[in-house]
């Protein structure tokens, strides 16, 4: 197959010296994605902090390198030089082999008979979380969910952890807040008053907290994940290590609480704006007791199909990144070893030759008559795709509908139909308002 190099880019695509791209992503990453898509294709060049880099963009450029079949496209080298630091040796940042055998130990934490019991626990810690919440008066609902999801994730992922005070709870949210924002570091160094040296001392904050229990998860099996962690094993007999414990746990708290926070807020956001659908949900809801089991959450049609559209509207993780360790080509462009490569998931997630009116909010664009995300194999990818898809998306799916069910059957909301979330998109995309609502009780 003809080959052809990855294209030189133009003058006007270069950005502000060194830094490259970078300010331009964070102020309009779609529009950014879509220029580049429009001039050069599905593999475009860019440049960010002095690199060359290149963007994938639509599906078959990112399912090519999701599905890495020639295993050229490497997770640690690329997210390394984002947040490498701060989530070292979390399952997203392994690769090949060394993934391969974490990945077999760590999905005996999601089985079906453990998502059953992490199910049941969902439900009194949300309901212990939705307690302090105001009625009837305005709320910043991201930072509440944000708060909510990492008492969730205490609870859940810690057992006891949920009777550490606010304040030291307050101070582990503050330092997941500060490892996630590294991402948009210009010097990615340990030096004092920057992004990473604040991210360098968060990491510290994260690794003494958990190490505190450590023995006692070692010392007795309970069914929070941490101490599963402790103790799964495979047939083979292999364990994680005590330093393995601690880096998948601030791992997958960082990518539990934070993901889970954006796509239950957006959820918010276009219920409050649509309620027709909000009632739909509701009626669903009101249909189940008060703390449905897993089977009875995985039933709820229409709050699923809000979540999938929601998921699409606003990727939790818009872009993903890989570093090739050798040549390889995409869609015909040869991409030479060492570079650092972004996948444009959330671009994907809006392109018109995949779904009607991307721009809208159409949950039932994945309804059985529908099926948009079918479009193509790689339309829809809010989870990543290949043997790096997110471990815990059946969890993250159950989390948020437990979340929504208990919202919908004790408030009611309206959003004005104008309202747009003006989105920081330095690192994952938040409302930098907090984006403000008003609940109402039922």
């Amino acid at each position: 197959m003809e080959t052809r190099p990855l294209p030189v880019q133009r003058r006007e695509d270069r950005g502000l010296p060194w830094i490259g791209q970078l300010l331009a992503y964070q102020r309009d990453p779609i529009g950014l994605y879509r220029r580049h898509w429009e001039h050069y294709g599905p593999v475009a060049p860019s440049r960010m902090l002095g690199k060359d880099t290149a963007m994938l963009l639509g599906p078959d450029a990112c399912g090519e390198a999701l599905q890495n079949r020639d295993k050229a496209f490497a997770n640690e080298p690329a997210w390394s030089q984002l947040v490498g630091p701060f989530f070292h040796r979390g399952l997203m940042l392994i690769d090949f082999d060394d993934h391969h055998d974490h990945r077999l130990i760590m999905q005996e934490a999601f089985t079906r008979p453990r998502l059953d019991g992490y199910t049941r626990r969902l439900h009194p810690a949300i309901e212990r979380g939705l307690a302090s919440w105001p009625a009837g008066r305005e709320l910043r609902a991201h930072w509440r969910l944000k708060q909510l999801t990492l008492d969730i994730a205490a609870d859940l992922f810690m057992g006891g952890a949920r009777d550490t005070g606010k304040a030291e709870m307050d101070r582990v949210n503050q330092a997941f807040i500060t490892c996630v924002q590294a991402a948009a570091g210009i010097v990615r160094a340990d030096v004092p008053l920057t992004r990473w040296g604040r991210a360098y001392r968060a990491r510290k904050v994260l690794e003494s907290f958990l190490r505190g229990y450590l023995p006692a998860k070692r010392a007795t099996v309970t069914d929070d994940i941490f101490s599963v962690l402790c103790h799964i094993e495979t047939e083979d007999g292999a364990r994680f290590t005590d330093d393995d414990v601690i880096n998948h746990m601030i791992f997958l708290m960082m990518a539990a609480h934070d993901t889970s926070t954006i796509t239950t807020s957006t959820m918010l956001h276009y219920l409050g704006q649509h309620p027709a659908w909000q009632e739909r949900c509701r009626a669903e809801s009101m249909a189940l007791g008060p703390a449905p089991e897993r089977a009875e959450l995985e039933s709820l049609v229409s709050i699923d199909l809000v979540m999938r559209e929601a998921l699409r509207l606003r990727a939790p993780v818009p872009v993903l990144v890989r570093y090739t360790v050798k040549d390889t080509v995409v869609q015909g462009v040869r991409i030479p070893a060492d570079t650092f490569c972004s996948l444009g998931i959330q671009f994907t997630h809006l392109m018109e030759e995949y779904w009607t009116n991307p721009m809208v909010f159409d949950p039932e664009r994945f309804g059985p008559e529908r099926r948009e995300d079918r479009s193509h194999r790689f339309a829809w990818e809010p989870f990543g795709g290949g043997v790096h898809k997110c471990i815990g998306l059946h969890f993250a799916g159950l989390e948020v509908k437990a979340i929504m069910h208990r919202l919908l059957r004790g408030y009611h909301w309206s959003v004005d139909p104008g309202y747009v979330p003006p989105l920081d998109n330095h690192s994952l995309p938040f409302p930098k308002d907090g984006q403000p609502i008003v609940l109402v009780r039922n």
